[in-house]
C-alpha cells in the first residue's frame, strides 16, 4: 500500500488546496472584500488577500506536480499498457499546465488590479463607473478567471479520482486484456 502513498497524498493534496484555495477566494474573499465600506480598500484587501495565498498556491502546484510525476513513475507500466490511462494522464497533464498558466496570469492581474487601488472599485473582481480602462480591463478578466480556475482545478481532482479507479484490479484487469 505505501509504494504510491507519498506521491499520491502529495498530487491530491495539491490539487485540493488549488481547488479550495480558488473557489473560497472567489466566494469568501473577493465576496467580503466587495463589502468593505471604503471603494479603495475592496481591491487593496482582495489584493493583499490574494498575495499572501499565493505562496501557498506555489507550494500547492509544487506538490501536485510532483506526486504526479511520482505516480506517473510509479505507474509507468499501466500508463503504457492499460487501455484509456496513458490518454486521461496526458489530458490532465495539459489541463493541469493550463491551469497552472491561468493561474499564474490570474495572478498577474491581481498586482496589477492592487497598484490600481487608489481608484477604487464596487468589489474585488467589479470596476466602478469611471474606473480607467487598464483597471476595467483587469477586473473583468479577473472576473471571469475566478470562475474558471475552480472549474479547471475541479476537473483535475475529478480527473485524479478516475485514475484511482483505474486501479482498481478488475479496471486493471479489463484495461490490459481488452
Amino acid at each position: 500500500m505505501a509504494g504510491n502513498l507519498l506521491a499520491r497524498s502529495a498530487h491530491d493534496l495539491g490539487a485540493a488546496a488549488w481547488f479550495g484555495g480558488t473557489l473560497m477566494g472567489a466566494i469568501g474573499l473577493n465576496g467580503a472584500t466587495a463589502k468593505a465600506k471604503d471603494p479603495k480598500e475592496r481591491t487593496r484587501l482582495s489584493s493583499l488577500g490574494w498575495g499572501m495565498w499565493t505562496p501557498v498556491q506555489v507550494a500547492a502546484f509544487a506538490a501536485h506536480a510532483a506526486g504526479g510525476v511520482g505516480l506517473i513513475i510509479g505507474n509507468k507500466g499501466r500508463v503504457a499498457a492499460q487501455d484509456t490511462v496513458g490518454s486521461n494522464t496526458l489530458w490532465k497533464s495539459i489541463i493541469t499546465v493550463v491551469g497552472m498558466a491561468l493561474s499564474l496570469y490570474s495572478g498577474i492581474l491581481g498586482k496589477k488590479v492592487g497598484e490600481l487601488a487608489d481608484e477604487g472599485s464596487q468589489g474585488a473582481t467589479e470596476p466602478r463607473p469611471g474606473a480607467s480602462d487598464e483597471l476595467t480591463k483587469a477586473q473583468s478578466q479577473l472576473k471571469m478567471l475566478q470562475w474558471v480556475l475552480p472549474v479547471i482545478s475541479g476537473i483535475v481532482v475529478v480527473m485524479g479520482a478516475k485514475q484511482g479507479e483505474m486501479q482498481r484490479p478488475e479496471n486493471v484487469k479489463k484495461g490490459l486484456f481488452k
